[in-house]
């Protein structure tokens, strides 16, 4: 594997093998309003030691989709009823329940938004991370003890062994979710899945703990999967950006040429509402209507509604996300550098 730096300063991976590939992933809730078709035949790829960025509104399914993969899901109501996601040579959706258990937290480990409600109030920090350890990686007390003291230290909690003896709500927002991704880290994964972990906490915060990450991605060369609804984030993380809508991927592109040409017409609404710093007094642009109900199976576009370029196609056809070059994918109907519906697809 090989690597250069990117405009954006983000390593970008190259002649990588995935190490996780997501085939037609479909997965649905059963509800007293009816069936919710959250995911929607979602395929991407992971190369080993990339940084994949999902992007899209709350409700778009970047969540489901990932904790789908680790059948992290309720099941019931909810029920992946399609799909395969291979890794290490292995389908998740297939392995049985103690074989995915060493996945988790293991192999693959999962950051989740608000650490005051995955950690356990009653227990030390020093405890959830060993407990951790204990499960994946079974030592003396003593042995356990010591990483867990790495861990704090890696991800530079001031004072490490006075935490360890810690409870959650003795530390701030930010010394909670570093010690969030210490657990995620405790086995050194081949995976990270960090869904919105930078959501509820400060500016200032926020990007201390991103810096953090493209720290550790580098000294640990793990693939990253960073989920959030903001794109300002992702531009100076991430290798790739995935945008979902309705369930669905509807545009897969490099870091640099997402930022500098999108193609799908909701991901130029996405960037078009980001605030320029440089623009004093400016107004902010938001996309029009509301997104679909997922109760409704799309046998059409499902951004058509409050697409600027809708025509005919788009309300007879649903497009397929596909190839438009070498580097992305596309779903939509509209060709934006030309101006005009797709003739080729």
């Amino acid at each position: 594997m090989t690597s250069n730096q990117s405009a954006h300063g983000v390593i970008e991976v190259t002649d990588a093998q995935p190490v996780l590939k997501v085939t037609d992933l479909t997965t649905q809730f059963d509800t007293q309003d009816g069936m919710v078709h959250a995911v929607n035949g979602v395929s991407f790829e992971l190369a080993d030691g990339e940084v994949l960025g999902v992007v899209g509104e709350s409700g778009s399914g970047k969540s489901v989709t990932m904790m789908s993969l680790l059948r992290l899901i309720p099941m019931p109501p909810g029920e992946i009823v399609a799909g395969e996601a291979i890794f290490e040579g292995r389908d998740l959706l297939a392995m049985d329940l103690d074989e995915l258990r060493l996945v988790r937290g293991g192999k693959v480990g999962f950051i989740f938004q608000d650490p005051m409600t995955s950690l356990n109030p009653v227990l030390t920090v020093g405890y959830q991370i060993m407990e951790s350890l204990r499960i994946h990686q079974p030592g003396r007390s003593t042995e356990l003890g010591r990483q867990a003291l790495e861990l704090l230290q890696l991800v530079g909690i001031p004072s490490p062994e006075e935490r360890l003896r810690s409870f959650p709500h003795e530390l701030s927002g930010g010394m909670r979710q570093r010690v969030m991704i210490a657990i995620a880290l405790a086995c050194r994964p081949r995976i990270l899945v960090a869904d919105e972990p930078t959501t509820a906490l400060d500016v200032t915060i926020q990007a201390q703990i991103l810096e953090l990450v493209k720290r550790l991605r580098r000294e640990l060369g793990m693939a990253v999967i960073w989920i959030t609804h903001d794109l300002g984030v992702v531009a100076g993380l991430v290798d790739r950006v995935v945008v979902m809508y309705a369930g669905r991927i509807v545009e897969d592109a490099p870091v640099d040429e997402f930022y500098a040409s999108p193609q799908h017409p909701y991901s130029r609404g996405l960037l078009a509402s980001l605030p320029s710093a440089a623009v004093r007094g400016q107004k902010l642009v938001n996309i029009e209507g509301q997104p679909p109900d997922m109760r409704d199976r799309p046998t059409s576009c499902s951004f058509a509604p409050r697409c600027p370029h809708v025509h005919d196609r788009c309300h007879r056809e649903d497009p397929a996300l596909v190839a438009i070059s070498g580097t992305r994918r596309l779903a939509c109907w509209w060709d934006i550098d030309e101006d005009g519906p797709r003739v080729h697809r």
